[in-house]
């Protein structure tokens, strides 16, 4: 029974978990709950047009050219979820281009009391997914994450 009330105060705290979608271009932060159709707030990537770069156009196409892990970016998001409880990352990748692991050691780096607050990292194609599918992959991990006892400080409930 008590694991029962702690599994539904989780839920209520449900509005202060953020989601965030990010990609080498563009970041979508969920911050008004992960209900169906909540839409979310997006940030670009600043634009490198006219930024001058000695590079071949083959680096330029298959992404060698710069180093585009841009703190502003970085910045930019982490002022959108600085005030969460619980933040989710999803991104796409592997190695070098998973931008989601990128952001995450910019938060250890720079933001470690932001950090302490990423409760999960999922992989998934973020190409074919649609906002929808994206906030039904959080909504389904929060709730494994709540029903699991992982989301306690309690150790007897983690333990349960």
């Amino acid at each position: 029974m008590w694991r029962h009330v702690a599994h539904i105060d989780a839920y209520v705290d449900r509005m202060t978990a953020m989601v965030v979608a990010i990609t080498r271009d563009e970041a979508r932060v969920w911050r008004r709950g992960l209900d169906k159709g909540t839409d979310p707030k997006r940030l670009d990537r600043p634009s490198e047009v006219g930024q001058h770069q000695r590079t071949r156009q083959a680096q330029k196409h298959r992404g060698h050219d710069v180093d585009h892990d841009d703190p502003r970016f970085f910045e930019d998001v982490v002022e959108k979820i600085s005030d969460a409880t619980e933040i989710l990352l999803v991104g796409h990748g592997a190695g070098k281009a998973d931008y989601k692991d990128r952001f995450q050691a910019h938060l250890e780096h720079r933001h470690p009391e932001v950090a302490a607050k990423v409760v999960g990292n999922v992989d998934s194609d973020l190409n074919a997914l649609t906002e929808n599918q994206i906030l039904s992959l959080a909504r389904d991990w929060f709730d494994q994450y709540h029903r699991s006892g992982l989301a306690s400080d309690d150790p007897w409930v983690r333990n349960w």
